[in-house]
């Protein structure tokens, strides 16, 4: 891509996403990713009805008097988005390619986190991990992150979604709260576990995006269709109501073990279809988030 094509391309996605995050999106994410704890701000004199294993003992013998610790909450997190970028996200069947949604999904984030004054950072993975932008604050930054996920040539189509786990536990020392935006079409054996160690560590929120037409198939006769992570090709009559009924059932049968998966793990998740409007789904997994606090 052109530079000129790739600063105009970053600017409307900051325009789109920016706003997003800023008149829907801020008071939602404040509410539904909280700080890491309470952090010691100051001690004041002791008032009737104050925990008194809050007292200052040190402070208290010196002005013989009871003084309490005053403790706020922790408000600065680590946002940690973890992109697919696997051949799979290059499929799209209406106005927008799954890369797209991604794309702008991550922006919005990323502007939400930094609003709230949070440091956000990627690990790009494909079937291994093909960049990774440490926890940053500022807008020089986001931007820099957008440039990326438009512009970004990863070396490897395929996925291994345990890999991006693994690497996120390993890297990022503290707890983080961390997104993983992908289309899970990974039938790697470690998934759950690797899923479950990562949150057993930090906040793990899964983001599933896929089309339609992965989940039916329309009757149209004879199709060439190619693999994008291997590049095989292979011809499929979709005229066929059982060749019909066999792709929808693996569809179907794959979205239940990633729900079982991400119940059993404690994950929280949302699934975007490309074709609908994302705000509704990001919304909905916020809300449920901050009524569980």
């Amino acid at each position: 891509m052109e530079t000129s094509d790739l600063l105009k391309r970053v600017r409307q996605i900051e325009i789109k996403t920016r706003g997003l995050s800023r008149n829907i999106f801020a008071g939602e994410y404040h509410s539904a990713f909280k700080g890491r704890g309470m952090a010691f701000a100051e001690v004041r004199e002791y008032q009737f009805g104050d925990d008194i294993r809050n007292i200052d003992w040190n402070v208290t013998a010196r002005y013989n008097h009871p003084y309490v610790k005053i403790f706020e909450e922790e408000r600065e997190l680590t946002v940690m988005l973890l992109i697919d970028v696997s051949g799979s996200r290059e499929f799209g069947s209406f106005q927008k390619f799954k890369k797209n949604v991604i794309t702008e999904i991550a922006a919005i984030l990323a502007f939400s986190a930094i609003q709230n004054n949070d440091k956000i950072g990627v690990i790009f993975f494909s079937e291994t991990i093909e960049k990774f932008i440490p926890p940053k604050k500022g807008r020089s930054h986001i931007l820099r992150i957008i440039r990326e996920m438009i512009d970004f040539q990863p070396e490897k189509k395929g996925t291994d979604i345990p890999e991006a786990l693994r690497y996120l536990t390993n890297a990022i020392k503290k707890k983080c709260t961390a997104f993983v935006i992908s289309d899970f079409i990974d039938q790697h054996p470690d998934l759950e576990k690797a899923l479950s160690v990562a949150n057993s560590k930090h906040d793990v929120v899964a983001i599933r995006i896929y089309d339609e037409r992965e989940q039916e198939l329309p009757p149209i006769g004879m199709l060439k269709m190619k693999d994008a992570e291997t590049g095989r090709y292979v011809w499929v009559n979709s005229s066929d109501r059982r060749t019909r009924e066999m792709y929808s059932k693996w569809w179907y049968g794959q979205s239940e073990r990633l729900r079982g998966i991400f119940m059993r793990c404690g994950v929280d998740s949302t699934l975007i279809n490309t074709r609908e409007d994302y705000v509704k789904s990001l919304m909905n997994l916020f809300k449920r988030r901050e009524a569980r606090r």
